[in-house]
């Protein structure tokens, strides 16, 4: 089992070396590359060049920190064509950034336009198709989430979509804050992972509040019934995540795969909230 840190905490207050260093610090071996307005940030074209490469690789040996992934987000499912090759071209170039960084694994989310599922499916399986022989080429391995919002935020449906792919080298990312939406207001964490099952490859742990609960009311929004989508990343027990379920499930299915601490509620208290979630992670795992 890999246990790993986003360190999302810092992206925007934090340079690069002072962030790996952090990481170490914390406790961790290994980083996860999430989003950051100097390297890879949300549906834009990377800001990368060859020495940033050659730097990062450098603070992550003198750190001695390895990188568990790098963490795109683009619109590759947008139903918007033009959107759509956008991203394609800035998951090529972010390929080529794991690549040269000799990290074997990306994890990402499917992204599109909730309100045009069948559109956004039929875009998500084109920019597959384009991206898919270079995954291969490449020798990166990819894991996928469903996040609010995305055109597939139910768990069965994430697993089906990744089975119809049916590569061996496309796994599952299940995000613990999101398992209110996994299931419609449930949240029954157990069953999501039997569910997933063999697919399961990736966990991120953080708690949230359940969006449905409370008659509408633990969100209050104005204007009532916006069209508007909310969830936290919490330290664990913060929220109404069942995380001694979770955990026993994880045991119980002897998980071996990475365990991410993706706490970024408290960007102001970013060393409490790490000694917090850290201890919930060993705690319940075991490890």
């Amino acid at each position: 089992m890999r246990l790993v840190y986003d360190p999302s905490h810092y992206r925007d207050n934090t340079n690069l070396k002072d962030t790996i260093d952090t990481v170490a610090r914390l406790g961790y071996e290994y980083v996860e590359l999430s989003p950051r307005k100097d390297f890879i940030w949300f549906y834009e074209y990377p800001k990368v060049n060859k020495q940033l490469i050659k730097d990062l690789k450098k603070y992550c040996k003198d750190a001695g920190v390895k990188i568990s992934s790098v963490l795109p987000v683009q619109q590759w499912s947008s139903p918007n064509e033009q959107e759509r090759e956008a991203a394609v071209k800035n998951w090529k170039r972010c390929i080529e950034i794991t690549s040269e960084l000799e990290v074997d694994l990306m994890n990402s989310e499917f992204s599109g336009d909730k309100s045009r599922p069948v559109e956004s499916e039929a875009a998500f399986l084109k920019s597959m198709d384009e991206l898919m022989p270079i995954f291969e080429q490449e020798g990166i391995k990819l894991n996928i989430q469903s996040h609010p919002n995305d055109f597939i935020e139910l768990n069965t449906e994430a697993i089906r979509m990744i089975r119809a792919l049916d590569k061996d080298w496309i796994k599952l990312v299940y995000s613990v804050p999101h398992a209110f939406f996994y299931d419609d207001g449930i949240g029954d964490v157990a069953k999501h992972l039997e569910e997933a099952g063999d697919l399961l490859a990736h966990v991120l742990i953080a708690d949230t509040l359940n969006h449905k609960a409370a008659f509408g009311l633990r969100y209050i929004i104005n204007p009532p019934d916006a069209n508007v989508t909310i969830h936290q990343h919490l330290n664990p027990g913060e929220g109404e995540i069942n995380f001694d379920a979770l955990y026993r499930k994880l045991r119980e299915m002897k998980f071996d795969g990475i365990v991410t601490n993706a706490v970024f509620a408290y960007p102001d208290r970013p060393e409490w909230s790490n000694e917090l979630t850290l201890k919930s992670i060993k705690q319940g795992l075991r490890i």
